[in-house]
């Protein structure tokens, strides 16, 4: 009985060493160093441009469907200031551009078109803040990650090359490489993180671009409609 206890004993300890220990992204994050610390700084600010551009293109997305309808009705029945406030309430950038126009009424329809224009361009540069940092972050990401790997390779065979004896312990090399590679790792997640979130929000701008080309159209058309 005594050796069938040790066997077991014996087996269990075997399989307690076999197991290795699990990891996850923040206990390889711990091991990046001060690249890993960009890099984190880097992903706060991409989920916020992220998210703050969400909120801004859903709201310019917004609009009440009788809105040219109650314009037209407004233009043609003289009423011009209630037009013009009717845009300001509605707030968007499509009812700026057609402010804009309105305020036009009565010049060249050419003068008229070229400030719709004018004003649809200023909005559409509002609604791409933040792109440029958000396309900075998709592409410096990989590559601060890929530098924090470079660094982290020649620390370790600096200490390979000091080590007294030429005699290179197989645990510190391994270490070494896997702090290295850690912040490879890093960098490409936030940079694919960064780089989804920007396709979708130039999608999504490209979706109002549409709709104020549409509105444009819509209002020139108004405008030329006989009284």
């Amino acid at each position: 009985m005594l050796l069938q206890a040790d066997t077991i004993a014996l087996a269990e300890g075997l399989m307690n060493q076999a197991e290795p220990e699990s990891i996850n992204l923040w206990t390889m994050a711990q091991y990046g160093g001060w690249i890993m610390v960009i890099l984190a700084v880097l992903l706060a600010f991409a989920c916020y441009i992220f998210i703050e551009r969400l909120v801004v293109l859903k709201k310019a997305m917004q609009e009440d469907k009788s809105f040219m309808d109650r314009i037209r009705d407004f233009i043609h029945d003289g009423k011009i200031d209630s037009a013009v406030n009717l845009c300001r309430q509605t707030n968007t950038p499509s009812a700026h551009m057609v402010e804009k126009g309105i305020s036009r009424i009565g010049r060249p329809m050419q003068d008229v078109q070229v400030a719709v224009d004018n004003v649809g361009n200023l909005e559409v540069s509002v609604l791409e803040k933040g792109l440029v940092l958000m396309a900075t972050i998709a592409a410096g990401a990989p590559m601060l990650g890929f530098l924090g790997t470079v660094l982290g390779m020649v620390q370790t065979f600096y200490n390979m090359a000091q080590t007294s004896g030429g005699v290179i312990e197989m645990s510190a090399l391994s270490t070494g490489m896997y702090q290295a590679m850690v912040t490879t790792i890093g960098g490409l997640i936030v940079g694919i993180l960064a780089m989804f979130a920007y396709n979708l929000l130039v999608a999504r701008i490209d979706r109002v671009v549409r709709l104020l080309e549409s509105r444009t159209m819509e209002f020139m058309d108004m405008l030329n409609e006989p009284a």
